[in-house]
């Protein structure tokens, strides 16, 4: 057997000041000006903070391990020392000694270091820049690499361009890589063309940009008039139309799903309808100062209409159908407001279309149509009429409504503007000498137009709240929007080309300092980087989460419009149909209308080989950060799999608070709010070869299981992580044991997958955790009904002061699931409860010695998920089925008329005479976790000497496991929740019923 090489730690496998990162990548979401989502929109981009300071951990050495080179640990020291007189902050706390002269201080300054660079503010301050390139450079050099050369760092799925970004930014050379085109054109212009041109691009991007748009403004000004006091119109309000289908009425209803314009403190507007019963057709007048009692209802609901002049209700498949006749109602929608802006006079403007109005949509329609007939020369006309690709209607399913072109997203005046702006730039002569100048250039505008393009398709919303326009990508999905609105590109408001061009040269300026080393964005699947072998220094990748984002489906959106514009300078990435779709590594989720190939199997064996290619490039002493945020058990083991038998072994992992719980798909439940990274090695000999270790005993493995976990849970508790994110936190130290090995065995010989030990992480957290909720008490004493109520209240924590949205789960469920305007599904009553995916809660229960299938008083199990029941819906089985119907507390009661009615029959022979404080005696359930929800409900309904004698004279409070479980709870439930109220209730009580 080859002997094992040792190589120093790197500074992320020791730690990392995960609670300062965190801090940093949440306040990052609400930062505009010179960030890269600023450049172009790409889902599920990483935050930058966490971004810099991971790579920066993965580059430098340990200073305290035997190993570290010693010329990087004095020049650490020097460099850290010579930070006085300078910006740069370090230390920044005070735990931390000035003195370096011990190597474990000199760790301590360096991560202190990288807590303050991943502050937004510091991320282009020269002082912070000039510690990190300097001391990332010697650290290479002193790590075996050639003098004067940079590190290598890789990103097989660049994406969005953050992992490079960030990588170029610390002075490492970035190779990117990504299957979409859309991609690639975003990371040519990150890591290729601003670091070559820097300040020049920005001011050119922003100089050639204004050309373009004064000219199209010139083309374009009969299209967009002022109105006649002089305002300008900012934004065009429109609705999609039908027909009623009441019996003879045929009125045109158009589908407004709110009647809101502006709703903000001291600020209310709204339309309201006015129905023209012999005209058969609705009018709209502005209220001002509008009242919630005042405003009408919407016409659209659930995917049915309502007619406002005879009042029959269309149904979702009719409404459905006559949308599809028209290809979506885009090219006919009705004209219903227009939002106006005058100089001088703050605030939005409203009024209903006139007369001008509609003779400008008739001559913008009679416009398009001259340019759809105008014959071409054989290439492809500049307005996009490929079709949407069926296999990804459940993203994109405003498909179903007829919106199957990709021009169908546009109405006429879009499609016209579109086309002239694409074709200014296309045509553009750009006065340079150096073409691969006049390249960058044109590729930066073109992401300018991508910005407009965005800005200008009819699944637009207005929103009232702030009384602006978000973009087409409001949620990771292209769903069906009844009203929308369109922005007058023109205009200096919302949606606006100026506006969209200040973003973009703000990025570019902003990250002129980066630095030039020939770093390159490549065109290629992850399954085979084309590079050497044995070259990188550091993978950082952001992989697809299983079937979470379809990028694929979403980017030809961009995809379309960009080929007609860059097709002749990009030949390699925009002479397809569309952006690859066949070889995206992801799951495509059933469906009857898709002939996908791409199985969970599929990205199994496809995410293996990417990391095999991966691991061929990386050099054997390189390091490598995998980020994953997926919270379905499934895609954590197929990844988990896929990583360990591609030939890396995982040495840690750390979990970063990336997401923000104002998220679309993060509203109504609590999702993972933490990135988690692996940090992982090559399990190979330095001639590349795969290192065979020495075979694991499972015994030996599950007696450090325990102890492993025992160590870190509380680690990550002191850090803030707790909940979902704390048990995929420990992961990464879990399977450090399990990857050390080639295989692990059993005493028979038989080889232990990965799947099983994964059942062992889970009992093993579960049994740690739960031990972290009751503390000082012996959990063991309860029920199993108690031990898992707790467990699975304590994964929904999302905070360590318990603060969440009281509801989670571990899936990533439709994005359109739920009442939206575009979802035609029949209304579900609104369940209370907390759900998890079912696997996660199987594996939770059985770590606890529960089993869910024994507890279906607790948990309902439906499909996929399993719910906690909330304490209300308990009421029958807490109280006995033979006393009378006793159905669920409805969740959002808050007094006590809302529990009599479930409670009115219980423990009372004569309910409608019997008072709140004249009960009988109720029956202790038998456990311990029904007698707490049981001492719950009687204190929400008010029933106080019932409580009383069920704590004291029934005995339920001579149990002090009763208070203990009691005393849990209130740290578990989510503020504001009913049994949060409920179990503190009955807590205020113990010290007046003697319980002390």
């Amino acid at each position: 057997m080859t002997p094992s090489i040792s190589y120093p730690k790197r500074l992320i496998e020791v730690d990392l000041p995960i609670k300062r990162i965190s801090a940093h990548a949440r306040r990052e979401k609400s930062i505009r000006h010179g960030h890269i989502s600023t450049l172009h929109i790409w889902w599920a981009r990483r935050p930058l903070a966490a971004c810099r300071a991971v790579i920066l951990a993965a580059l430098f050495p340990d200073p305290a391990d035997p190993d570290c080179p010693p010329r990087f640990l004095e020049e650490a020291r020097k460099t850290l020392e010579g930070t006085r007189g300078t910006s740069v902050n370090v230390p920044s706390n005070s735990k931390v000694r000035w003195d370096y002269s011990k190597p474990k201080d000199v760790r301590s300054g360096l991560l202190d270091f990288i807590a303050e660079f991943a502050n937004w503010d510091n991320s282009t301050n020269k002082d912070y820049l000039a510690f990190a390139r300097h001391l990332v450079q010697v650290a290479h050099e002193s790590l075996g690499g050639v003098p004067g050369s940079r590190p290598l760092v890789v990103d097989p799925f660049a994406g969005g361009g953050s992992i490079p970004l960030e990588a170029l930014r610390v002075g490492a050379q970035v190779f990117a890589c990504d299957l979409n085109p859309v991609a690639v054109l975003l990371n040519k212009v990150i890591v290729e063309y601003i670091p070559r041109f820097g300040k020049r691009l920005a001011d050119d991007v922003k100089k050639w940009g204004t050309i373009v748009k004064e000219q199209a403004r010139q083309e374009l000004a009969e299209f967009y008039p002022r109105d006649p006091d002089g305002a300008t119109p900012i934004a065009y309000l429109w609705a999609r139309t039908i027909r009623c289908e009441g019996p003879s009425c045929g009125a045109e209803v158009p589908l407004i799903r709110s009647m809101w314009l502006g709703k903000r403190s001291g600020r209310s507007i709204a339309l309201n309808l006015v129905p023209d019963s012999d005209a058969k057709r609705v009018g709209f007048e502005i209220i001002t100062g509008a009242k919630a009692r005042d405003v009408q209802e919407g016409t659209v609901k659930r995917g049915s209409a309502t007619c406002p002049v005879c009042g029959y209700t269309t149904q979702v498949s009719s409404v459905r159908r006559q949308l599809k006749e028209r290809r979506g109602g885009s090219r006919d929608s009705r004209l219903i407001c227009v939002v106006t802006d005058r100089p001088g006079q703050p605030g939005r403007r409203y009024r209903t279309t006139i007369s001008s109005d509609l003779l400008c949509v008739e001559k913008v329609r009679r416009s398009l149509e001259a340019v759809l007939k105008t014959p071409n020369d054989g290439s492809a006309t500049l307005i996009p009429d490929e079709a949407l690709d069926l296999r990804g209607i459940r993203h994109t399913w405003s498909m179903i409504y007829g919106m199957e072109k990709w021009c169908d997203f546009f109405n006429p005046r879009q499609l016209l503007m579109l086309s002239v702006i694409a074709g200014l730039i296309k045509s553009l002569t750009i006065e340079e000498d150096d073409p691969s100048y006049v390249l960058a250039i044109r590729t930066c505008l073109a992401l300018v137009f991508d910005k407009v393009i965005a800005s200008s398709s009819t699944l637009c919303r207005w929103d009232s709240s702030t009384e602006k326009q978000p973009g087409t990508f409001a949620r990771q999905a292209l769903p069906m929007v009844w009203d929308y609105s369109e922005a007058n590109v023109f205009s200096d408001s919302t949606g606006s080309f100026s506006g969209l061009l200040e973003l973009v040269f703000k990025f570019c300026e902003a990250n002129a300092n980066l630095l030039e080393n020939g770093s390159i964005s490549r065109q290629s699947s992850a399954t085979n980087v084309p590079l050497p072998a044995d070259c990188a220094t550091a993978l950082v990748t952001d992989p697809p989460y299983y079937d979470a984002i379809p990028y694929a489906y979403l980017s030809n959106f961009f995809y379309c419009w960009l080929k007609r514009i860059l097709q002749d300078e990009y030949p390699d990435l925009f002479s397809h149909h569309s952006v690859p779709i066949d070889d995206e590594i992801v799951v495509d989720r059933p469906h009857e209308l898709s002939n996908s190939h791409k199985s969970v199997q599929f990205y199994e064996q496809n995410l293996q080989t990417a990391f095999d290619s991966a691991r061929r490039v990386a050099l054997p002493s390189s390091v490598g950060i995998i980020v994953f945020a997926s919270k379905t058990t499934a895609s954590w083991e197929a990844i988990l799999k896929a990583v360990i038998n591609s030939g890396w072994t995982v040495t840690g992992s750390w979990a970063i608070d990336t997401e923000m719980g104002n998220r679309v798909s993060a509203q109504g439940q609590a999702r993972l709010a933490s990135s988690i990274h692996l940090v992982c090695r090559p399990r190979e000999n330095p001639d590349g070869s795969l290192r065979q270790t020495e075979i694991g005993d499972w015994r030996d493995i599950l007696q450090e299981l325990p102890r492993r976990i025992h160590a870190w849970l509380p680690r990550l508790a002191e850090e803030g992580i707790v909940g979902a994110d704390a048990i995929f936190a420990c992961l990464g130290p879990a399977l450090e044991i399990f990857s050390r090995y080639s295989r692990v065995e059993k005493a028979s010989g038989e080889v232990v997958p990965l799947r099983e030990y994964l059942e062992q992480v889970w009992a093993a957290v579960a049994k740690e955790a739960l031990s972290l909720v009751f503390r000082d008490a012996d959990a063991t004493g309860l029920e199993p009904d108690a031990r898992l109520t707790a467990m699975w209240l304590w994964t929904l924590k999302t905070s360590p002061d318990g603060t969440d949205s009281g509801q989670a789960t571990f899936d990533t469920e439709d994005e359109e699931a739920g009442e939206d305007e575009d979802d035609d599904s029949p209304a579900k009553p609104s369940k209370g409860g907390f759900s998890l995916e079912f696997d996660a809660a199987r594996k939770i229960a059985q770590g606890l010695g529960a089993h869910l299938e024994n507890l279906t008083s607790v948990v309902e199990i439906k499909g996929k998920m399993a719910r906690l029941l909330p304490v209300g819906e308990r009421v029958k089985a807490l109280f006995g089925k033979d006393q009378g119907k006793a159905p669920s507390i409805p969740r959002k009661s808050r007094g006590r008329a809302g529990f009599l009615k479930g409670m009115e029959d219980v423990s009372s022979p004569d309910p409608a005479t019997a008072s709140s404080d004249d009960l009988g005696p109720t029956k202790p359930g038998a456990t311990v976790l029904d007698r707490v929800h049981q001492a719950m409900l009687l204190f929400g309904i008010g029933r106080a000497e019932a409580l009383k004698r069920f704590i004291v004279e029934e005995g339920a409070g001579s149990d002090p496991r009763f208070w203990k479980l009691a005393q849990s709870f209130s740290a578990l439930y989510p503020p504001g929740t009913d049994e949060k109220r409920w179990v503190d209730g009955v807590l205020a009580r113990k010290k007046g019923l003697g319980f002390g």
